[in-house]
């Protein structure tokens, strides 16, 4: 097998198993739309990295926890709702992005590859941050996953128990903001979501418990990468779409079985 397989395979399934568990909380938050400005803001990191000559994924993860910051400090405010700002946000950093790219001075950027991702460009170096990144992210993760499940299931009544909400809050949108630099590279800026959602909402189906979710999710993601990157070979399609087309597939699939389960009984 091809060395740039083996990467492009050992890179989706180490960020499979890291964006399984924030996907299931992404889920039961409902938090999808705070995920997608994080990384729609991650253009603006790539246009800097290329301008200053950075290493993009830490531009990227750079960019990404300023915005989470400020995500942070606007969802306080009580003038607009949310999903409001959010959605300001998320378009004016795609915006920029889009222009602070084309303003790069050098050769021409191949904006189509960090929007929908190269996974079979993935180098030794991306590897290092998937793993690496991917380990801190989980260890966090694991140390806040008791307080950020309760906030989840009774958030007035995990407050009431002594769970610091902005806390908790804060340190998980940093981890989302990790987990989307590291993602980048692997299947692109606007496909990051999706790939944090979808398996999560196929294991919704089937499990039990929270940590029963987070495990299949890990699985299901898992599965979509495998079945993605044969198709990709197959087909000769992009491989972070192909990916994410599985991840569809699998999660409407679930969501069917779970409609017909409930009509037939």
């Amino acid at each position: 097998m091809e060395p740039f397989i083996l990467r492009a395979l050992a890179a989706g399934l180490g960020l499979a198993v890291v964006a399984a568990p924030l996907g299931c909380f992404v889920v039961w938050n409902r938090m999808a739309y705070f995920g997608e400005t994080i990384a729609q803001a991650g253009l603006i990191g790539i246009a800097l990295g290329l301008a200053f000559k950075l290493d993009l994924t830490l531009a990227v993860l750079g960019v990404a926890i300023l915005t989470a910051g400020l995500l942070i400090v606007l969802a306080k405010q009580k003038l607009l709702p949310l999903d409001s700002i959010l959605g300001i946000v998320a378009h004016a950093a795609l915006a920029l992005g889009v222009i602070a790219t084309a303003l790069v001075k050098g050769p021409a950027i191949d904006l189509a590859g960090y929007l929908f991702g190269d996974i079979l460009a993935v180098t030794a170096g991306d590897l290092w941050w998937v793993y690496v990144g991917g380990v801190c992210v989980l260890v966090a993760l694991w140390w806040i996953w008791q307080p950020l499940l309760a906030l989840a299931v009774h958030e007035e009544l995990a407050t009431a128990e002594g769970v610091d909400r902005e806390r908790i809050r804060a340190i998980f949108v940093l981890l989302l903001a990790v987990t989307v630099a590291i993602a980048m590279k692997v299947i692109g800026i606007l496909l990051i979501v999706a790939f944090l959602i979808m398996p999560a909402a196929a294991a919704r189906v089937f499990a039990r418990t929270p940590e029963q979710m987070a495990a299949l999710a890990a699985g299901i993601a898992a599965a979509g990468v495998i079945l993605g990157l044969l198709l990709s070979f197959r087909v000769d399609v992009p491989g972070g779409p192909a990916i994410v087309l599985v991840l569809a597939t699998m999660a409407l699939g679930a969501l069917g079985m779970a409609g017909g389960r409930r009509q037939g009984g």
